[in-house]
């Protein structure tokens, strides 16, 4: 099943993306094979995904996400911690 996730770099700063397996991508993040933008800020720590039910919904979501400004993206973040996200 595809995700959404959002991780939080090193520097504070947050990534959006999307993947099938989100620990093995997160790794990946970590051990420098991600994102470009992971590689210069991390390492990176997972706060936020989400269930897609395609590829293409995940990656219509992730494009959706990452227009949005950081206020928008913390407000989704705490919204999973009380069980509202996912």
């Amino acid at each position: 099943m595809p995700y959404v996730y959002i991780v939080e770099c090193a520097d504070g700063s947050l990534y959006t993306g999307w993947a099938i397996d989100v620990e093995k991508r997160v790794k990946a993040h970590n051990a420098g094979r991600g994102a470009r933008y992971t590689r210069m800020h991390g390492p990176v720590k997972l706060v936020y995904s989400e269930s897609q039910p395609t590829r293409e919904a995940a990656m219509k979501r992730e494009a959706a996400i990452k227009t949005w400004p950081r206020k928008r993206k913390l407000k989704l973040i705490a919204d999973q911690g009380s069980g509202i996200g996912d």
